[in-house]
């Protein structure tokens, strides 16, 4: 009977375990998927600042587009800036998150698609997003390679 009920014991541990992992997995992909919508949103409204919310505000950030790396925060902000004008620019973004991957309680991966829907002529492309929690801001992408 003991034994028994040791190992009804460690099942019971083991299940409640998963079911906390599950659920801590769970508000952190809904809390990542809400700060990318987030940043559709502040896109489409040409808010590039607001977009840029979604982003470690660090010269560590790390930015890969075609023309190579960008580094930090500021400089990634002005390559928006200087690359998207105006809302024409803009355009209409839409991005479709494919995958994520919890790698720890502080850090997951996330490939998607984005595509611009403009009249100077559509772009899309995909990307691949390592995100951070942070203690005071949450989730923030701490490194985007987009292509």
């Amino acid at each position: 009977m003991k034994t028994f009920l040791r190992k009804t014991g460690l099942l019971l541990v083991l299940c409640l375990g998963v079911s906390y992992y599950s659920i801590a997995q769970s508000k952190d992909e809904q809390a990542i998927s809400a700060l990318l919508k987030a940043q559709v949103s502040a896109w489409n409204n040409g808010d590039i600042v607001g977009y840029m919310k979604g982003y470690w505000e660090s010269d560590s950030l790390v930015f890969i587009g075609k023309n190579g790396p960008t580094y930090g925060y500021h400089a990634t902000l002005e390559r928006y800036k200087k690359s998207y004008p105006d809302a024409a620019a803009m355009g209409i973004l839409t991005s479709t998150i494919i995958s994520m991957q919890r790698l720890s309680g502080e850090y997951y991966f996330v490939v998607g698609t984005w595509a611009l829907a403009r009249t100077a002529g559509n772009l899309s492309g995909s990307y691949t997003l390592l995100l951070r929690k942070m203690k005071k801001v949450g989730w923030v992408i701490i490194n985007d390679h987009s292509s």
